[in-house]
């Protein structure tokens, strides 16, 4: 009898112990058919994880680059600027020179044209101390006379002619006035006491005369 107990309760052990052993079987079954169906989805997130990375990296790598294309934009922008104000303030510097040089010797064709005439007053003027002929000394001075007008008028210069001129304001001066000598010289220039000039058309001098009333 006692003998029949002790093999049921070992036969209860060993049933109680294949029971483990078929749940832990089960288990470890369960658990790498759970590892299995998560496996695909780690490893699509490990790959998105992957690939958001290698994104980030990129736009960070873009970014550095535009920055520094920018910079490179700036530098050569600034040189081009620098570049261009220094060569207007060379440019300005030169055309006031230019100006200055040219306001010294604006007038230096006209005085240039004018030295064979003072030339010729000088030889007149030795002739007076070594001749007594009045004649040939009116011819000389009225030579040089017509000279000078003859270079003054290749300049431009040109003499108003006003007598017997209707007063103009535009052209004359009157100085005074005086009873016209006969009718048809009332208002009109009746006597030059100054003569006007004209440069290129342009008044220089007004004419200083006498209008007859």
């Amino acid at each position: 009898m006692v003998k029949k107990t002790a093999n049921k309760k070992e036969e209860e052990v060993k049933e109680v112990a294949e029971v483990k052993e078929v749940a832990e079987v089960k288990e470890v079954a369960e658990v790498k058919e759970n590892e299995q169906e998560q496996a695909p989805e780690k490893t699509a997130k490990a790959k998105t994880e992957k690939s958001s990375k290698k994104k980030a990296r990129k736009a960070k790598k873009t970014a550095a680059e535009l920055i520094e294309e920018e910079k490179l934009k700036y530098a050569e922008l600034n040189d081009k600027f620098l570049r261009l104000f220094s060569e207007f303030d060379n440019f300005r510097k030169r055309t006031i020179k230019e100006r200055l040089e040219l306001t010294k010797t604006a007038s230096q064709d006209v005085i240039m044209s004018m030295l064979p005439v003072i030339d010729d007053f000088e030889r007149a003027m030795q002739a007076f101390d070594e001749t007594q002929e009045t004649e040939s000394l009116k011819e000389g001075v009225n030579l040089i006379y017509n000279k000078f007008k003859s270079t003054l008028n290749s300049k431009g210069v040109e003499c108003m002619e006003s007598k017997g001129k209707d007063f103009d304001t535009d052209y004359h001066e009157a100085l005074t006035q005086i009873p016209a000598p006969s009718k048809d010289l009332k208002g009109k220039v009746v006597d030059v006491i100054e003569k006007g000039y004209t440069l290129n058309g342009k008044v220089i001098r007004f004419a200083k005369v006498v209008v007859g009333k």
